[in-house]
């Protein structure tokens, strides 16, 4: 008999905050070549961090997404150019109406390469002027996830009809949609 063999597709991680982490989630998991997305923390002084802790804005953490893709479908930099589209990233510590350390603009990277990706995407949309702002997003080398709690995750999908999704999740995800259609699943 054969021996059976499983190959595992090749994937990579990236790790992103841009504003509520719910907002970052359902965006993420609509788009083409993502085979998972995470809520959670990153970025922060304490040793598991909970949202009611992360909330305070005295944890140093931000809400942020860890995305699994696959590079052969979804390149860095195109995940990079969503990212960008669907937040703001000239706001500091603020994404809308939420305030606070917690939701700023971070790209928390896995690697150099990732690390350099995200600087040379960061200049190159300020050189075109795509923002009326200057970009204040963060580049720092992830140094530990913290999962968010299970009611966290897939929390668009799972409370659509709650008000905070319907009047701020379910136009992000309506405006990538309408920006990249092409690259939804």
């Amino acid at each position: 008999m054969g021996e059976t063999r499983q190959f595992e597709l090749a994937t990579e991680l990236a790790t992103l905050g841009g504003g509520c982490f719910w907002c970052l989630e359902s965006v993420f998991l609509r788009l083409r070549g993502v085979s998972g997305a995470v809520s959670g923390y990153c970025g922060g002084h304490v040793s598991r961090p909970n949202y009611a802790l992360v909330c305070t804005g005295e944890t140093g953490h931000a809400e942020v997404v860890q995305v699994k893709f696959d590079p052969a479908v979804l390149t860095y930099q195109e995940l990079l150019e969503v990212f960008f589209a669907i937040h703001d990233p000239t706001t500091l510590n603020r994404q809308g109406h939420d305030t606070g350390t917690q939701y700023r603009s971070v790209i928390f990277t896995h690697s150099a390469a990732q690390a350099a990706a995200a600087r040379a995407t960061i200049s190159r949309l300020e050189a075109s002027h795509a923002y009326p702002e200057p970009i204040v997003t963060e580049v720092l080398p992830l140094e530990v996830f913290y999962a968010a709690e299970d009611y966290h995750q897939d929390y668009f999908a799972n409370n659509p009809m709650q008000p905070y999704c319907q009047a701020v999740v379910a136009p992000k995800v309506a405006k990538f949609l309408k920006l990249f259609g092409e690259r939804s699943k």
